[in-house]
């Protein structure tokens, strides 16, 4: 949960900072001006179907799968009424690396709980493990392709965009590194195993 919270105040800042929306909301804002809805709602609604498509490809469905999908965006909309927009390109800037760097720490604690990887997450894992590539030229190369869909689609592309873009794989890259982490091994929990855990310990400890 410390690790969703730094993600979505992650995701908050760099749209805050005002100098471009990062990817992922480029794609989401797209689609929440093509049909009408809120950025968390367009959030929950692509995880979903992000869930779906990365589980076809062997990745497991856990807690903590879920509780991005839905945490996150709810997450996102109420820091997102309560941070105020910066209105200087430098204050903009130093939010942006501050929200990336939130990201990459709040990435890196949810995934090594070991309760399933978030959807976006999911497809970096995925291509990392498919590609024996970087993790964090996969995170690149994916950041690339939604922040093109999501300029098709109308959403805001800006300096803070293109920074994004270049900046999220090093800082996963050296988050992950620092924290000693290789997102290749861990494995991760699906709900059952979590399920039969928690219905294991109350068995032993019953209330």
């Amino acid at each position: 949960m410390i690790g969703l919270i730094f993600f979505a105040i992650g995701i908050v800042l760099t749209i805050r900072a005002n100098i471009g929306t990062p990817p992922w909301e480029v794609f989401h804002v797209g689609l929440a001006v093509t049909f009408g809805l809120s950025i968390g709602t367009v959030s929950i609604l692509v995880g979903l179907l992000i869930a779906i498509f990365v589980i076809a490809y062997g990745e497991k469905l856990g807690l903590g799968t879920v509780l991005n999908i839905f945490v996150i965006g709810v997450l996102v909309d109420i820091f997102l009424f309560i941070t105020p927009i910066s209105e200087n390109v430098i204050i903009g800037t130093l939010m942006l690396v501050v929200g990336i760097i939130c990201i990459s720490f709040g990435s890196c604690l949810y995934i090594k709980s070991a309760f399933g990887v978030g959807p976006r997450d999911s497809l970096m894992v995925v291509l990392t493990r498919k590609t024996k590539l970087p993790v964090g030229l996969c995170r690149f190369g994916i950041e690339l392709l939604v922040t093109a869909g999501g300029w098709f689609l109308g959403g805001m592309v800006g300096l803070g965009t293109v920074l994004f873009v270049f900046l999220i794989g090093v800082s996963i890259q050296l988050t992950f590194k620092i924290m000693r982490f290789n997102v290749t091994t861990v494995q991760h929990e699906t709900l059952r195993q979590t399920y039969r855990a928690i219905r294991n310990l109350a068995k032993k400890h019953p209330a």
